[in-house]
């Protein structure tokens, strides 16, 4: 049974950089990391091969302006 938990707040642009940086470095180190999802910790063991996925989409709108989006998506058979 899958478990999805997620959050969604606006942060500056360095707080954002700073959670996808601890990401990064967790990934890094090679060892199990904790990512902090709203008020929750989670545990995860990341494999030592991820797989890697980016989607770009920008959208022009006339009235409500441009808008960009950017989605990262890491996954991995735990170890």
């Amino acid at each position: 049974m899958a478990e999805e938990t997620s959050s969604a707040e606006q942060l500056e642009r360095e707080r954002a950089a700073d959670r996808l940086n601890a990401i990064a470095s967790g990934l890094r180190e090679g060892k199990d990391m904790t990512v902090s999802v709203g008020n929750k910790d989670i545990a995860l063991n990341p494999a030592d091969t991820v797989n890697y996925r980016i989607d770009v989409v920008e959208k022009q709108r006339r009235f409500r302006g441009n808008r960009e989006t950017v989605r990262i998506e890491l996954d991995w058979k735990p170890k």
